[in-house]
């Protein structure tokens, strides 16, 4: 949740603020229930005062948002730890995901990306670097072109070169296509394979094959399952994360998941 105030949220903690105000001013010096009842405030005194309140205090607005905030993400979090347990297998071990770094490590790293995706090729070079300079991570890439055809063009294609010419392959390309300067065509990623060395027209006769498409539709719905809406989304350490965050903060997650293994 954004840490600016909209206007609806305001209006909701206005309202809870002015309940607790109202609260305050109508028990906080009166000893039981027949003295309420004894002290009747007019709606627009009590709205007035609780207005002024408010406009003397700001700082109770946004208490309530820090408070409000952190509620959300724990049961966020919470929620988000049953996802991962209920979905672990296809998250982990769904036999056709790539998978590099230390296949051994302690911490295991699944980004769902697309090509086109400007965020994710912003990530690219810091999960890059995560996985380099850590040693023990294991990381997961996912297929899930969001962007439009072109996006899913880039996928197939990538999806192709794995089952074609290997996981070798596949990361080559992953790599060159995150950094490519502007958008992956077909025919650029041709010559890319071909440059590599691969066979360029045996990716692309798998391209629309049914097991390309099998293997696009499975990492959707898992992504729909997880709650996953955008690129780049994370499972990370144990925990999820929807959408790009610096190479400091997933280094903390990290840390965090070998603190509490």
């Amino acid at each position: 949740m954004s840490k600016f105030i909209n206007k609806k949220l305001g209006t909701a903690l206005f309202a809870t603020a002015g309940a607790a105000l109202g609260a305050a001013v109508l028990f906080g010096n009166i000893g039981n229930a027949e003295d309420t009842v004894a002290a009747p405030m007019e709606q627009q005194e009590f709205g007035e005062r609780v207005r002024a309140y408010l406009l003397e205090n700001p700082e109770v607005i946004m208490e309530a948002v820090a408070i409000l905030e952190g509620r959300e993400q724990a049961a966020q979090a919470n929620a988000d730890v049953d996802l991962i347990a209920a979905y672990a297998d296809d998250i982990y071990d769904d036999g056709f995901s790539w998978a590099g770094g230390n296949l051994d490590g302690d911490v295991t790293i699944v980004e769902f990306l697309d090509y086109r995706c400007g965020y994710c090729r912003k990530a690219h070079p810091e999960v890059t670097e995560l996985v380099e300079t850590d040693g023990n991570i294991r990381l997961i890439i996912k297929e899930m072109p969001v962007l439009g055809e072109a996006s899913v063009t880039a996928a197939r294609f990538a999806v192709a070169t794995k089952i074609v010419a290997g996981d070798n392959a596949y990361a080559q390309l992953h790599d060159a296509l995150m950094t490519l300067p502007g958008n992956p065509s077909l025919p650029i990623m041709t010559r890319l394979v071909t440059t590599l060395g691969y066979d360029a027209t045996a990716i692309e006769a798998e391209m629309n094959s049914d097991e390309v498409t099998r293997r696009l539709q499975e990492t959707r719905e898992l992504a729909q399952k997880l709650q996953i809406n955008g690129t780049p989304g994370f499972v990370m350490a144990g925990q999820m994360m929807r959408g790009y965050a610096p190479l400091d903060v997933m280094r903390e997650f990290v840390e965090d998941a070998r603190v509490s293994q």
